[in-house]
C-alpha cells in the first residue's frame, strides 16, 4: 500500500470482496417456480385465501428472492435469524411517531373569513389574520374543479374567492356569487351541531362557568371521605394516612338504605328511571375512533347503515379550557339520530363538571367515559385503561357523572390491563350499581393491543355477570357471520365495531341484509367521492380545508386498502386478521386501492383533490404489522 502511493501518489485500491460475495450468495439462491411459489405463499400463516388467478407471483418472487437473499447473507455473517426477525416485529407496531408534521401556517398569512364575507372585520386593524386580498390570491393554489359542494348545496361558499373549486361561484370581478333561491331553500349552510360559541369559549378560559351540581358532588364526596378518614384506626400496623382512602358511597339501585343526612346533591341526582333511555338491542354502533373517526366517517357509515355513533376521544381537561381542536370532536352531523360523546380523564372533579358542560350545552344523546384508551400517555396520568387499576377514582367519577346528567351514561373498557389477569367480568357489574346505563367490553387486554383475537368466549362472562342490564361486545367484527356467531356466542345486546368499519364501512349494510356484498371499485369511489364532498363541507374548501381533508382520507386509506374483494377470495369470509397476498384487482382501480405503498393513497387522493405539493410527505399514524 505504501509502496504504490510512493510510486503513483495515489493509494491503491484493493479488491473489495462485495461483488464476489454477492455472487456466492445469489449461487446459494434458487429461484422456485411459479407452483412452488404459490404454494410456498398460501402456507405463510395468517395468510387469506385468494384465488391463484389473482395472486401477484412476480412481487412475490422479488420478495422471497429479497428474503432468501438476506438470509444467505446473514448465514454469511454468522447472524442469528431470530434477532432480524425481532427487529421486523418491533418496527411493525403501535405508532409511527416520527412520522412528518405539516408546519402550521403563521397566523398573518391565513385569511380573515370575516372580511372576505363582505360581513366587515371587527378586529379592524388589529385582526391577526390577513385582509390583504392581492396577496391571498398571489398565493393561491390553482382551482381543482369548477364545481363546488358549498355552492353547489347551498347556494353560497363561506370561503369566496379562496375557494379551491371558486370557478364555480367567483365572477371577473373576484366577487363571490350566491344563489339567492338555494340560500333562502336551505339557509346558507349545513347544519352541524355542538359548534363552540365565542362567549362559551371565552367564560371557559376566564372560568367563569358555574358548575352547581359537580360542585355539590365534590363537597358531598369531601366530607364523606373526612367522616371514613376519622373512623380509621391509628397506631402500628395500621395503613398510611396519605393513602386516598376508598369511601364506599350508596349505589343507585338500593331503594332500601336511605339513612344519614339528606344532601343537595341526594336532590339533585336524578333516580335511574328518571333518566332517558338509550336502547341499544341488536343495534349496530360505530366504535369512537381516534383520528379516523371523525365526523365525515361517521356520516358514511349512517350512510351505509350504523345505527349509534359516537365522536372520537376527547380529553376533559382540554374541554374545560375551551380549546377549539377539542371542541370540534364533538360537533353532531345532521344524519347522526343517536349520537354521543367520549369523555377520557382520571380524576372525579374535572370529568363531573366536563359532563355537566356537555349535558348543559351540546345535543347529545349519551356521555361515554373512556376505560379502555391504551396510549402511555392516557394510561400514566390514570385515566383510560389506567382506571382499572384505579377501583376509587373509578367508582367517584361514574357516581359523579351520573349525578349531573339527565341522559345515559356508558362506559367502554377493555377486558383488563394484564393478559394474565382479565378483570371485567370482576367489575362490570358494579360499574352498572354506580349509575351507568350501558356497558361496552372490547375482547382485549391493554397490553395485548390487537396481537390477538378478540375474546368472545370472555365476553360471555361479562354479559352474564351484567345480566339484566344491556351489554355491548366489541372486537373483530368483519363479516355478518362474525356479527351472527359472536352475537350468538356471547349473547350480547348489541354490538360496536371498530377497525371492521374502517376496513369495509359497508359492513352495517352486510349484517342488516345478511350477505357478502361483492362491492365494486367503482361503488367504493362513489363512497370515497361522499368522504371528499363531506370533509370540504365540514373542514371547508380553501387550501387549508383541502389540506385537512386530504390527510384524513390518506388516514382512512391506511385501512381501508386491507379490504379484500370478494369475488378474489377463495373462501368467504375474510378474517380481520389475516393479511393478503399481493394481487391484482379486476380492473386497474381495484389494484390501485388494494395497494399498501402511501404513494398510491397519495394518487387516490389527487384524483378527488388535485396534485399534491411539492413537498409533500405523508406517513400512516398507525403502523400494523400484519400489513406491509
Amino acid at each position: 500500500m505504501a509502496d504504490a502511493q510512493a510510486e503513483g501518489g495515489v493509494p491503491a485500491v484493493e479488491p473489495t470482496v462485495e461483488t464476489e460475495n454477492s455472487n456466492q450468495i445469489q449461487d446459494q439462491v434458487q429461484v422456485p417456480s411459479q407452483e412452488e411459489l404459490l404454494a410456498h405463499v398460501r402456507a405463510q400463516p395468517g395468510t387469506a385465501l385468494v384465488k391463484a388467478r389473482y395472486i401477484d407471483l412476480t412481487r412475490h418472487s422479488k420478495r422471497n428472492y429479497q428474503d432468501s437473499t438476506t438470509k444467505a447473507s446473514q448465514e454469511q455473517r454468522n447472524e442469528p435469524e431470530g434477532q432480524q426477525h425481532e427487529t421486523k416485529k418491533q418496527k411493525g407496531k403501535g405508532q409511527n411517531k416520527k412520522r412528518y408534521r405539516e408546519k402550521t401556517v403563521p397566523s398573518e398569512e391565513r385569511p380573515c373569513l370575516d372580511f372576505l364575507r363582505g360581513a366587515g372585520c371587527r378586529f379592524g386593524d388589529k385582526c391577526k389574520f390577513s385582509h390583504d386580498i392581492q396577496k391571498l390570491m398571489a398565493g393561491k393554489a390553482p382551482d381543482i374543479n369548477p364545481r363546488c359542494i358549498n355552492f353547489d348545496k347551498f347556494g353560497s361558499c363561506p370561503y369566496g374567492m379562496l375557494c379551491r373549486f371558486g370557478g364555480a361561484h367567483i365572477d371577473d370581478n373576484l366577487k363571490n356569487i350566491v344563489d339567492e333561491e338555494k340560500v333562502k331553500e336551505t339557509g346558507g349552510k349545513c347544519v352541524v351541531r355542538n359548534l363552540l360559541s365565542k362567549d362559551l369559549q371565552i367564560q371557559l378560559r376566564k372560568r367563569n362557568v358555574h358548575f352547581k351540581k359537580s360542585d355539590q358532588y365534590m363537597r358531598t364526596l369531601d366530607t364523606r371521605k373526612k367522616e371514613s378518614n376519622s373512623k380509621r384506626p391509628e397506631g402500628p400496623g395500621c395503613k398510611d394516612h396519605n393513602e386516598s382512602p376508598t369511601v364506599v358511597m350508596p349505589t343507585s339501585g338500593d331503594a332500601h338504605n336511605h339513612a344519614g343526612t339528606v344532601t343537595d346533591a341526594d336532590v339533585i341526582k336524578l333516580r335511574p328511571e328518571e333518566k332517558k333511555k338509550l336502547d341499544v338491542k341488536d343495534k349496530l354502533l360505530l366504535a369512537p375512533l381516534t383520528t379516523v373517526g371523525n365526523l365525515p366517517f361517521r356520516a358514511v357509515c349512517k350512510k351505509l347503515g350504523a345505527d349509534i355513533t359516537c365522536g372520537e376521544m376527547a380529553m376533559c381537561t382540554n374541554l374545560l379550557q375551551g380549546q377549539s381542536s377539542e371542541w370540534a370532536l364533538l360537533r353532531r352531523h345532521p344524519s347522526e339520530d343517536i349520537f354521543g360523546v367520549q369523555l377520557c380523564g382520571g380524576f372525579p372533579d374535572t370529568m363531573t363538571r366536563c359532563a355537566e358542560l356537555l349535558n348543559d350545552r351540546l345535543d347529545i344523546d349519551f356521555i361515554d367515559i373512556n376505560v379502555g384508551c391504551p396510549i402511555d400517555l392516557v394510561y400514566h396520568k390514570g385515566a383510560g385503561s389506567g382506571l382499572m387499576n384505579r377501583m376509587g377514582k373509578f367508582q367517584e367519577i361514574v357516581r359523579g357523572m351520573s349525578s349531573v346528567l339527565d341522559i345515559p351514561l356508558t362506559v367502554k373498557m377493555r377486558t383488563g390491563v394484564h393478559n394474565d389477569n382479565p378483570v371485567a367480568h370482576k367489575i362490570v357489574r358494579r360499574i352498572y350499581d354506580w349509575g351507568a346505563s350501558v356497558v361496552t367490553v372490547h375482547g382485549r387486554t391493554r397490553e395485548q393491543r390487537y396481537s390477538k383475537l378478540a375474546d368472545w368466549d370472555y365476553l360471555k362472562d361479562c354479559v352474564q355477570a351484567a345480566d339484566p342490564h344491556p351489554f355491548i361486545g366489541n372486537g373483530d367484527i368483519l363479516s355478518y357471520e362474525d356479527s351472527n356467531f359472536f352475537r350468538e356466542q356471547s349473547g350480547a345486546t348489541g354490538q360496536m365495531i371498530a377497525r371492521g368499519a374502517l376496513i369495509k364501512p359497508w359492513i352495517f349494510t352486510e349484517i342488516k341484509e345478511q350477505r357478502h356484498w361483492d362491492i365494486s371499485s367503482s361503488e367504493r369511489f362513489d363512497i370515497l367521492q361522499d368522504y371528499i364532498n363531506l370533509g370540504l363541507l365540514h373542514w371547508g374548501s380553501d387550501s387549508e380545508g383541502v389540506r385537512k381533508t386530504r390527510r384524513f382520507l390518506l388516514e382512512w386509506l391506511s385501512f381501508l386498502h386491507r379490504y379484500i374483494p370478494v369475488g378474489l377470495l377463495e373462501t368467504l369470509p375474510q378474517k380481520i386478521n389475516e393479511r393478503p397476498p399481493y394481487y391484482v384487482g379486476r380492473d386497474d382501480l381495484e389494484t390501485l386501492m388494494a395497494s399498501a405503498n402511501c404513494a398510491d393513497w397519495v394518487k387516490i387522493s389527487e384524483m378527488f383533490l388535485g396534485p399534491v405539493p411539492d413537498d409533500f410527505q405523508f406517513l400512516a399514524k398507525h403502523k400494523a404489522s400484519s400489513y406491509k
